[in-house]
């Protein structure tokens, strides 16, 4: 009774429960049905290119990805085989799943791992008997469905290759079902196009960045509390005049969360409330139409990057433009143009990339150019109205740099500015960058080999996307390598993500964003979103029973994950203590968050007890306790 008793008091004081660290999450739109086949008392739907199942008994909905089983993401054939009583699901990269009705999945990688010149893509498939037959552009290849193989391959060369096609026969069920399909809600943002992210007061705000072929623009908002999905008012071209085409940035207003602008192609756009305001162009503010197109054409004035500072003022980048490329909207709703002739190309008009506005530590005001032809860093002092460019990336050895793209700017714990460039991570540190010094760091990883030897960290890697956890630790988001994770000290590399062997929908990242209050890290690639839980959140000013606790807890013998403690302060040392005070854990915090993997020192499961985590500031300071009950 007495450990029931101590037990159901944990549970009280532990009753906040937050996601495992370690697991992933993805975000998949179902928004647009594109195919829809029957399966006895089920609809398989492939939508925005994911699949979900609606059965039409019980009118339940089961949707799926690359986290819930399928092997991989952007679907662009389903097709079902009653004799095998399975659905086949083609993949864009020529990857091939069969699902039975219950869910099972069974991979079929040869189309997909074969190394050949020719196109492999898939362009339509049909169903006779136990095979598909998959229509690829350099021939037919024939699937057996019931034994799941690929039993032969067809090229124009071959005697048996049809000379024509017969008409692809897995979306018979169209007619017959689509009203029903458009009813149903699936759930998901609307479109799976995340090109920007800020994460704010609790929601993650996104905008597309799609390509002009996608012909949308949508600001779309993930509500973290309810994981509810909002797409704000997108249908504008009527209300304007003008195209609504292409987000390149959003923003929200520090003294009103609902209060939100949207920069893009066509200008500058505000919103309350998910509601549609006004319209900035050409007409109404500073903002101008870009040079390479002109007569004022108001399809294209292009607002390439914003960002609020604490006092409201919102300030934002007008690129290509003939005569602005630095604005502030103020508080007052007072435009005022800040143009400088270093934002300017061959003296006739501002950079064409001007992106990703942050305000660091000091007060300055960084933005990166984008773009080919300049690449750049650039610094703004709001207080004095001076500008730095920084077009020369050249290391603490003496070696310059020809860079094509600078991609993203962030500052870590440290003070010092990151820049992401297509030939790898650069840092201005934090002691140079008053003093106005033009080299750039790159980080020396010791071999560990016996040599002297060392490498400069992710040298070479395209990086897209850099966001610092609350451990200090950086996230590198790539063009084409996944996302790393490396140590606040920049020695380590803790880990790597790619699509092959983790639920990563896609190798090519677009965006990151951490939510520092349970160390989710949102990764935007070009497939759509998903997350990883990480084991770093926000540290704590201060250190109390109120605010420390572990979850799961108790602890149950069949859970084999991490237990995680939060509510702590920055590098925090940590000890886990038995009720007798033998110590079978100590480590230093994440951030707010330290993890235990519920074994002593010697790698051994603990016995059934509650354990006492001790924690103290890095300095020893300040200790507290929290508890956690084990049953084994």
């Amino acid at each position: 009774m007495r450990r029931v008793a101590i037990i159901a008091l944990l549970i009280l004081q532990c009753s906040i429960l937050s996601a495992q660290v370690g697991t992933w999450r993805t975000y998949m739109s179902y928004y647009e049905p594109q195919q829809i086949v029957k399966a006895g008392n089920s609809l398989f739907v492939r939508a925005s290119n994911d699949l979900y199942q609606y059965n039409l008994t019980d009118h339940s909905i089961t949707t799926y990805d690359k986290n819930t089983g399928l092997s991989d993401s952007y679907i662009t054939h389903i097709g079902w085989n009653q004799q095998a009583k399975r659905l086949i699901i083609v993949y864009q990269n020529s990857n091939i799943d069969l699902m039975d009705q219950s869910g099972n999945v069974s991979n079929i990688s040869a189309l997909y791992r074969k190394s050949m010149t020719d196109d492999k893509t898939v362009d339509s498939l049909t169903i006779d008997g136990p095979y598909a037959y998959l229509y690829a552009r350099f021939g037919i290849v024939k699937v057996n469905m019931q034994r799941a193989e690929v039993s032969d391959t067809y090229t124009p060369e071959h005697p048996e290759y049809p000379t024509s096609l017969p008409a692809s026969n897995t979306n018979a069920d169209w007619a017959q079902y689509i009203d029903v399909v458009r009813t149903l809600k699936p759930g998901g943002p609307r479109y799976n196009y995340f090109g920007f992210m800020r994460l704010t007061g609790g929601t993650l705000y996104t905008v597309d960045k799609a390509p002009s072929s996608a012909n949308i623009a949508c600001v779309q908002t993930l509500n973290l509390a309810n994981q509810e999905w909002t797409c704000y008012d997108s249908d504008l071209s009527d209300k304007t005049g003008y195209q609504f085409a292409r987000l390149y940035c959003v923003d929200v207003d520090p003294r009103d969360n609902s209060h939100v602008f949207a920069g893009g192609r066509t200008g500058l756009y505000e919103f309350r409330n998910g509601q549609f305001v006004q319209a900035y162009s050409n007409d109404n503010s500073p903002l101008q139409t870009a040079t390479t197109v002109g007569n004022d054409d108001k399809n294209y004035v292009l607002v390439t990057g914003m960002k609020y500072d604490t006092q409201g003022n919102l300030w934002l980048t007008n690129s290509i433009s003939p005569s602005t490329s630095l604005l502030k909207l103020s508080t007052g709703s007072q435009w005022q143009s800040l143009h400088h002739e270093e934002l300017t190309i061959n003296d006739d008009r501002s950079m064409e990339g001007m992106e990703h506005l942050m305000f660091d530590s000091r007060g300055y005001l960084w933005f990166v150019n984008n773009y080919h032809r300049t690449p750049a860093l650039i610094r703004y002092n709001t207080a004095t109205d001076d500008i730095k460019v920084y077009s020369h990336i050249v290391n603490q050895d003496g070696t310059s740099y020809d860079i094509s793209y600078v991609t993203c700017v962030t500052e870590d714990k440290s003070g010092n500015i990151w820049i992401g460039t297509n030939l790898g991570p650069f840092m201005l540190e934090a002691a140079n960058i008053d003093s106005d010094s033009e080299t750039f760091t790159q980080v020396k990883v010791p071999r560990n080999d016996g040599s002297d030897y060392a490498d400069y960290l992710l040298s070479g890697v395209y990086v897209n996307a850099i966001a610092i956890d609350g451990g200090g630790r950086k996230w590198f988001g790539t063009n084409a390598n996944g996302v790393y994770l490396i140590s606040e000290d920049n020695m380590t590399q803790l880990q790597h993500f790619q699509s092959a062997n983790t639920p990563l929908l896609s190798d090519n990242i677009t965006a990151l964003a951490i939510n520092d209050s349970n160390g989710e890290v949102f990764i935007s690639t070009n497939n759509g979103l998903c997350s990883y839980i990480s084991d770093a959140t926000a540290s704590s000013s201060s250190m109390s029973s109120d605010n420390i606790y572990a979850y799961p807890n108790p602890v149950t013998p069949d859970y084999k994950g991490l237990i995680t403690i939060v509510g702590l302060s920055y590098k925090a040392q940590i000890k886990i203590v038995s009720t007798s005070g033998k110590m079978v854990n100590e480590g230093q915090s994440n951030g707010g968050t330290y993890t235990w993997n519920g074994c002593d020192r010697d790698g051994n499961r603990v016995a059934s007890g509650v354990y006492h985590v001790l924690a103290s500031n890095s300095d020893g300071s300040d200790g507290s306790v929290c508890r956690i009950a084990v049953i084994k």
